[in-house]
């Protein structure tokens, strides 16, 4: 999987950095067009690694040579622990290390960025359409909501563990509905319990790359270039023109005819922005960076899906399957509310912080409830802490810094516990491991003590229309020609559940825009 990488030219139309879930749609869709010269730009490896093709050794990739490896700045909200954020610095992205669900995320998330943006091309009619085009959906045909033939190969679990039809029987039995599917109906009311749905083929990872840029290498017209870090953009006056690169050691310039593609993620896309003197000015002066344009929303409004454990010990040891992950509900804390505002996904092996590993001594064989606040009222930052692209970055992530946040986290343990304790999995279950019946401040600071990130990094460079947007609902990057944003970091707000389906959508928009802007 490494294109033609061997020949870098000087100048190519369309300059992607990033090969994630974003970048390998956007490099894809204008390579089609033959007439179209596009770098891909990856600042890791290859992604031909049983790590990252053998779904059920997905975990291996955290904390690896394919992971940026962050950590956010210790917080209160988790009682000073500071969180590993880890993000994927491989061909493709996160989703060459991440847990391979499906997940498109919720109604009203979509007409809500459309509200933001004022263009109907972001509301969930519309979404809906992208997701039936990209997919080549396995399952049960269902003509309104899935699609087949797309690039993205999507279906549920094969032969999955006798844990799911046990949870999701747990989830009616404490009044959740259940669906066929986690997409579609699900996710345009007040939730539910479902089977995980997966980018899992013959027991193979298809990562966004795979499924997008793979069959296109080779190609003439497309170059990949691995292990490419992207230091700062190039301008001619205020548009983008270009960016400079390190590879292997060597410093190269290379310029863009048509535009610049930022996909690199929620950390290091609002990095190099500040970098490139796109930011908040107080913040670039400080380092001495010349500001090109004012952009105070660079880095802020950061978000995150934080994650929290409850435990069982087997009664008798099953071996996970598939990505050790197939069941998950979404749901409420309040029964007033219209949309799931909290969701878990089931883990077939005992999981949590190293804090509470510890203190409560997980056992070899067991399963997980990873609850999860879906919409989170914490917002954290992402700030520089030097003008070199080699100083690292600072990030304020703020987790369960809002109260709000804490409530919800305590009513989705508590459904957890509810679920895992029900009688459908009395027959799994030897003992309850944790939480157990905390209650009040003592709930609370389990949930502090056991909290990681699901790795959802989000938001730090948001499309809208006020004082600290970044993008506009074209993904043009405010008071700065010929470059855009195709990432997660444009979300107003973070998805209702997992990102990667989302940020695969944000590519295919960004890939019209751009064919429309350019007369492709």
């Amino acid at each position: 999987m490494t294109g033609s990488e061997a020949v870098l030219a000087r100048s190519y139309d369309f300059v992607i950095c990033g090969s994630g879930s974003g970048g390998s749609v956007v490099a894809r869709r204008l390579a089609e067009n033959a007439d179209v010269s596009v770098l891909l730009l990856e600042a890791g490896g290859d992604d031909d690694r049983p790590e990252v093709l053998e779904p059920g050794k997905w975990t291996l990739n955290i904390g690896s040579e394919r992971d940026w490896n962050f950590r956010a700045d210790p917080s209160s909200g988790v009682n000073g622990r500071a969180l590993p954020i880890g993000m994927g610095k491989v061909l493709g992205g996160g989703s060459s290390i991440n847990a391979m669900t499906w997940a498109r995320g919720h109604q009203s998330d979509w007409d809500f960025y459309a509200s933001e943006v004022g263009d109907p091309a972001w509301s969930y009619a519309s979404v809906l359409d992208i997701y039936r085009r990209v997919e080549d959906w396995h399952g049960v045909p269902d003509a309104k909501y899935r699609g087949t033939g797309g690039p993205m190969f999507v279906e549920p679990p094969q032969n999955p563990s006798p844990l799911v039809p046990s949870t999701l029987e747990g989830a009616r039995s404490v009044g959740i509905p259940t669906f066929e599917s986690p997409n579609g109906r699900m996710m345009e009311g007040a939730g539910g319990a479902s089977i995980i749905e997966m980018i899992i083929r013959n027991g193979k990872r298809q990562s966004v790359f795979r499924s997008y840029v793979a069959p296109y290498i080779g190609r003439p017209n497309l170059t990949v270039l691995k292990h490419a870090l992207v230091t700062r953009l190039t301008f001619a006056g205020r548009r983008a023109n270009g960016v400079e690169i390190v590879h292997h050691g060597d410093i190269h310039r290379i310029s863009a005819g048509c535009e610049v593609v930022l996909s690199l993620g929620a950390v290091n896309t609002p990095k190099v922005l500040m970098l490139s003197g796109i930011g908040d000015q107080a913040e670039l002066k400080k380092f001495g960076i010349p500001v090109l344009q004012h952009l105070p929303g660079v880095g802020q409004n950061f978000q995150d899906h934080v994650g929290f454990s409850c435990v069982w010990e087997y009664r008798e040891a099953l071996e996970p399957r598939n990505s050790m992950t197939e069941a998950t509900f979404y749901w409420k804390s309040n029964a007033e509310l219209a949309v799931p505002d909290m969701f878990a996904c089931q883990l077939e092996v005992p999981f949590a912080s190293a804090e509470n590993t510890a203190k409560f001594k997980l056992p070899d064989a067991g399963w997980t409830m990873h609850g999860a606040v879906a919409q989170p009222k914490s917002r954290g930052r992402i700030r520089l802490t030097g003008s070199e692209p080699r100083d690292p970055v600072q990030i304020e992530a703020n987790f369960l810094s809002h109260p709000d946040d804490m409530k919800v986290a305590v009513a989705c343990v508590e459904l957890c516990r509810e679920i895992g304790n029900s009688a459908p999995l009395r027959p799994f279950v030897k003992r309850e491991v944790m939480p157990g019946n905390l209650k009040g401040r003592e709930l609370e600071n389990f949930i502090r003590d056991d909290t990681i990130t699901y790795f959802h990094e989000t938001c730090s460079a948001k499309m809208g229309r006020d004082a600290m947007s970044v993008v506009d609902g074209s993904l043009q990057v405010y008071g700065v020609e010929s470059l855009s944003i195709a990432d997660g970091s444009i979300l107003p707000r973070v998805t209702t559940g997992n990102t990667m389906a989302p940020c695969v959508v944000i590519g295919e928009r960004a890939a019209e825009i751009l064919k429309a802007k350019y007369k492709l």
